[in-house]
């Protein structure tokens, strides 16, 4: 598989992780896991899934003994110990919760326990992007260049998004916080929070779905900034002047990615 591939999945499970842990709250929140994209991030974590009784299990080594397994339900609480252990203690049989010892078990699993929620979430994130292999060479970053480039001159909007993604996530760009975002726009820069509540964001790159351009700004914007809008509606539309623009942005871009190759 490719780096662009694997950089792909990464992206995908990274977008995954960060929906489910949105929806993770206290008991008392009533807020539900979406089983939906669990479900879609379990397709890229390594571990055996074993189903018993009402319970969908995911066991790091498939066998008897003790191992680790993760429980597929709103806790995602990870066990280390036997399957038949975490069955008894998880859905109990009326026959087994009438055992006193197994009762104890029932009521209280702390002693086997080794993560739940975020932190269950956290493991199966680095697992699963463990499992990739994102190693890269300059000719991976010309692939990227040249693919965005090509898009852009294609008028292929998805493929121009699919690039910036791709070199956002290598050079640690985030997507603009809310109070950056245009709608209809793409835009990722690198977001600073400073003391008093101010927040900068850029060097920032932005595709306008609107007008069908790429620019870049090297000069962060300021969320003090009330005209901070203006500016970047102005810059996609071409009635203001960026630091760059069209296939000069992927350039840019490769050349900032092509820095950090072995």
């Amino acid at each position: 598989m490719s780096y662009k591939d694997n950089l792909l999945k990464k992206i995908e499970i990274d977008r995954l992780v960060r929906t489910i842990a949105d929806a993770i709250g206290p008991v008392e929140s009533g807020k539900r896991i979406d089983k939906t994209v669990l479900v879609q991030l379990m397709t890229f974590f390594p571990w055996s899934r074993r189903d018993e009784r009402d319970l969908v299990l995911f066991l790091e080594t498939d066998g008897p003994g003790k191992t680790r397994i993760l429980v597929m339900d709103n806790d995602l609480t990870i066990y280390h110990t036997s399957v038949e252990d975490v069955v008894l203690r998880k859905s109990p049989t009326v026959k087994e919760m009438v055992n006193i010892r197994n009762a104890v078990k029932i009521l209280n699993d702390k002693d086997v326990v080794v993560s739940k929620k975020e932190a269950s979430l956290r493991t199966i994130q680095e697992i699963s992007i463990g499992e990739l292999d994102l190693r890269y060479t300059a000719s991976d970053i010309d692939g990227i260049a040249r693919d965005g480039t090509a898009s852009l001159e294609n008028g292929y909007a998805q493929g121009i998004q699919e690039s910036l993604m791709l070199f956002a996530e290598l050079l640690g760009l985030r997507p603009a916080p809310k109070a950056f975002s245009l709608n209809h726009h793409d835009i990722y820069g690198l977001v600073v929070e400073k003391p008093g509540g101010e927040t900068t964001f850029g060097p920032l790159v932005m595709f306008s779905l609107v007008h069908n351009t790429l620019t870049y700004l090297e000069t962060p914007l300021s969320s003090r900034d009330k005209g901070r809008f203006d500016r970047l509606k102005a810059v996609a539309s071409g009635e203001a002047e960026a630091s760059a623009s069209g296939p000069a942005v992927f350039d840019l871009m490769r050349s900032k990615a092509l820095v950090a190759v072995p």
